[in-house]
């Protein structure tokens, strides 16, 4: 059942605001405060679906309240309630994050509109959140070790900043993770993430992948088309294996980079990019460099701050905390019981030589559950996650 505050000093306003909402389809649980500071106090100490608040009270007024709400659940609803001299106040409310307001005497339509509309934002606001909150947690950084202490470390300090970051690390190791704990972190998280594997397109194709294009410009190109760093306006670009890039690109890249501005395919015009660009890498790029394959001037734009993700062989620690992630996250894919994995198993597992990172364990981990007993024996380990 959903909850509504009414914040109101007169009586007789209060019995009509809660005869209209009794009168609704829909039944809701219904409390009153009879001034702001009531008021403040019921919204610390409940969850509320919707608030509708009198500007004009006694003690603290609901604009006071309005404020103040938004600072301590800023997550709250607000419709607020005005006299006819308070409509410019009213419409200010709406500034700081009111859904809505309705004029005194209040009308019976009006007002059931308005709360239903309010409820129903509400509602989206909470799916909104949940979405976040499973994105967050699909890109969750498992690991106690110190070597992933470190990394978290470094994130907290560079994520706020504009600052570029070079991630590199073997296969399967966790960069893309990092790379999105950086945005998530970021105060361009609301802006979009956009990712580019640049080992997965062809060198004939990557500038326009990159750039963009324009209609006519190349045998295809029908008509004008964004590219990533157009798409990333305002967020986070993300360069995966950004060692597999042509040279040609390379130099695109590293003018975009200098004047925040590139050219889309087969066009000389100048179009202004916002971007922060993160890219990652499992190449050896000081090497790359010394055989002529990657520009040191990029490398140099790349790596402000350079981020290095340790193998699974050398956070073996964190093992059983990731058999613990994956366990849960597979069952609730699977719609299944959470296998417990015996203390040999574990060990077993951590003696392993995992030449494919936090990606292979994944693998063994679903392969386990899936074919192993109740609990996973070492006998399963042995069984089931051979290596050969």
């Amino acid at each position: 059942m959903k909850k509504i505050l009414i914040i109101e000093d007169e009586a007789s306003i209060r019995r009509v605001l809660k005869r209209i909402l009794t009168q609704m389809d829909e039944k809701y649980q219904i409390d009153e405060a009879e001034d702001g500071v009531e008021g403040i106090k019921k919204i610390k100490d409940n969850e509320y679906d919707l608030v509708l608040c009198d500007i004009k009270m006694p003690k603290k007024d609901g604009m006071e309240v309005l404020e103040e709400s938004k600072k301590i659940k800023p997550e709250t609803t607000f419709v607020m309630i005005s006299g006819h001299g308070d409509i410019d106040t009213a419409v200010d409310s709406m500034r700081l994050g009111a859904f809505d307001y309705i004029s005194k005497p209040p009308d019976l339509n009006r007002l059931m509109t308005s709360v239903k509309n309010a409820l129903e934002h509400k509602e989206l606001v909470v799916e909104n959140t949940k979405l976040k909150k499973k994105v967050s947690k699909k890109y969750e950084m498992i690991g106690q070790s110190k070597k992933m202490q470190q990394i978290k470390e470094v994130i907290e300090k560079v994520a706020p900043t504009d600052a570029r970051v070079l991630i590199t690390g073997s296969n399967g190791s966790g960069k893309e993770l990092v790379a999105h704990w950086i945005h998530q972190k970021s105060q361009r998280s609301k802006g979009p993430m956009v990712e580019v594997n640049c080992a997965a397109i062809p060198s004939e194709l990557i500038e326009s992948v990159l750039f963009g294009h324009v209609k006519g410009s190349f045998t295809g190109a029908y008509k004008d088309k964004k590219g990533k760093f157009e798409q990333a306006d305002g967020g986070t670009l993300f360069l995966d294996e950004v060692g597999d890039m042509s040279l040609s690109a390379q130099a695109k890249v590293l003018r975009a980079l200098q004047e925040n501005r590139i050219n889309r395919v087969g066009s000389d015009k100048d179009i202004k990019v916002d971007v922060r660009v993160i890219a990652a890498t499992n190449k050896n790029l000081k090497k790359e460099i010394a055989e002529g394959r990657f520009r040191e001037d990029l490398y140099h734009r790349l790596a402000v701050i350079l981020i290095e993700v340790p193998s699974l062989n050398e956070r073996r620690e964190d093992i059983p905390l990731l058999i613990e992630h994956f366990s849960k996250k597979i069952a609730n894919e699977q719609g299944t019981p959470i296998k417990k994995f015996s203390e040999k198993a574990i060990n077993r597992l951590q003696e392993y030589d995992w030449t494919g990172n936090i990606r292979e364990l994944r693998n063994v981990v679903e392969r386990l559950i899936i074919l192993g007993g109740k609990e996973i024996s070492e006998k399963d380990v042995e069984t089931f996650a051979s290596k050969n």
